[in-house]
């Protein structure tokens, strides 16, 4: 199997400097076939330009520079349409995709149970809210906004999934091809609600495996009230995804 590992940059110098040669590591434990596209947004701390320093070692890693900030669900979008084209610059048919961050609050170690996990399933998702799962470094108050916020998209939507809106998430083609990202309408927070509703939708087989979730040490959030606040109100917009 190809994976592709996508990870969108806006402003991770300090962070991709370690994590990519952190996550190389990881894959002498997979057997499959595994690349890195960093997706960078004109980061102007330059971001791109560490990426580009790193490429003559390693082989699998590739950069898309957006050329705008565009925000987390377009770079997705841009990174999953990449791995989708038969044209891509790897000159690889990639089976499957895995979201990542750039910030460590998504472990690299995390990635040979997913890869095995995609084996058998269409979706697997790194998930902070069940049995065995949870955030470290977070106040009471981001940890309930962040629970809450599942919670409450899971009871919108009526999707089944505990993490909703965490975005370590691995994706098989046959998966992205069902949901139809041409389909997809939120460009925010929603993003990985919407995708995976979607994928609960159309029946794609899924599984949850427990993850611990460190806050940052390094870097800005871009995480906000306002962005949290337009994602409650999006998610009334979801219901019916996945109908379409």
């Amino acid at each position: 199997m190809n994976v592709l590992i996508i990870i969108p940059t806006y402003n991770e110098a300090e962070n991709i400097t370690d994590l990519i040669p952190a996550i190389q590591e990881q894959f002498a434990a997979i057997p499959d076939d595994c690349s890195i596209l960093v997706v960078d947004d004109l980061s102007p701390d330059g971001t791109a330009d560490v990426v580009k320093s790193m490429q003559g070692k390693y082989k699998n890693l590739y950069l898309m520079e957006h050329g705008e900030k565009a925000g987390l669900a377009a770079a997705y979008l841009a990174g999953f349409q990449w791995a989708m084209d038969k044209d891509n610059p790897a000159g690889k048919h990639f089976d499957a995709c895995i979201e990542m961050d750039a910030d460590f609050s998504h472990k690299p170690e995390y990635l040979p149970t997913m890869i095995n996990l995609g084996h058998s399933h269409d979706v697997v998702i790194a998930s902070r809210n069940i049995k065995g799962g949870g955030v470290e470094g977070w106040s009471a108050l981001r940890n309930f906004i962040s629970k809450g916020g599942s919670l409450y998209s899971r009871l919108v939507i009526g999707v089944p999934i505990y993490d909703l809106t965490g975005g370590f998430n691995f994706w098989s083609r046959k998966a992205l091809d069902a949901i139809g990202l041409e389909k997809i309408i939120s460009r925010g927070y929603c993003f990985q609600v919407e995708m995976k509703a979607r994928a609960y939708k159309k029946g794609l087989k899924y599984v949850e495996f427990p993850i611990i979730f460190p806050d940052r040490t390094k870097g800005e959030s871009k995480m906000d009230k306002k962005i949290i606040i337009e994602a409650m109100m999006n998610v009334w917009k979801l219901r019916n995804v996945g109908n379409d």
